[in-house]
């Protein structure tokens, strides 16, 4: 009607032999295997693991060998803190073994990811503390799934001065954080949480309220 001819039968089958032609498989299966293995690590998607699966594949003697022998090592000899909940080769870990730290000081974190940005910004040379992750009723996430019953042995043992809980700030980060005050309490340590407010570098214009409200909250004197 508008000049538009309809498409021959033969061309709709060539172009449905391609489409299903470009589904094919182009790899071993050894390969696709690493490819769903490697779109489960965060921050990877499939396009994403597909690239890092080639470069592996094409620096194999310099970069997939070795990372190879680092990962079945780490297989091996990694495992969990059984003071303090980080992740090493050793138990009790780095952290806890450094007689350089003031273990007088715990810093309580939601998960080793936490510990480590802390470290990186190398502000207090502290004691760590895991949790695990943070109690959430709804998830069915209670104070016997996280590393708070630890905590409290570790602070009741006494010589510790303040308990940090730098935890997130996040309604059940908050919510951790009221159930470890409590626990802690009458046991003699000090119990402060991370600042809420203001970032470095931020403005003002560009913060929810719910920041300015408590970096008003949290004003220091000049």
């Amino acid at each position: 009607m508008f000049g538009i001819k309809p498409q021959p039968a033969v061309f709709k089958n060539q172009t449905i032999h391609y489409i299903r032609g470009m589904a094919k498989r182009v790899t071993g299966p050894e390969i696709e295997r690493l490819i769903q293995l490697l779109a489960k690590v965060p921050g990877l998607g499939p396009r994403s693991a597909r690239r890092a699966a080639l470069h592996l594949v094409k620096k194999k003697d310099q970069l997939m060998a070795p990372l190879a022998g680092a990962m079945a090592e780490a297989v091996d000899k990694v495992g969990i803190c059984s003071r303090c909940g980080n992740v090493d080769t050793r138990d009790p870990c780095t952290v806890c073994s450094d007689v350089t730290r003031d273990h007088g000081v715990i810093i309580v974190v939601e998960d080793v990811s936490d510990l480590w940005a802390l470290e990186r910004a190398g502000a207090m040379n502290a004691a760590y503390h895991v949790l695990g992750g943070t109690l959430s009723p709804l998830d069915g996430v209670g104070p016997d799934d996280l590393n708070i019953a630890a905590l409290i042995d570790r602070v009741a043992e006494g010589g510790v001065r303040e308990v940090i809980l730098a935890v997130n700030a996040t309604v059940e980060g908050q919510t951790t954080a009221h159930y470890i005050t409590d626990r802690l309490s009458g046991l003699g340590a000090k119990i402060s949480r991370l600042a809420h407010g203001v970032p470095v570098g931020g403005e003002l214009d560009y913060l929810d309220e719910g920041t300015l409200t408590a970096a008003l909250k949290a004003r220091t004197a000049i």
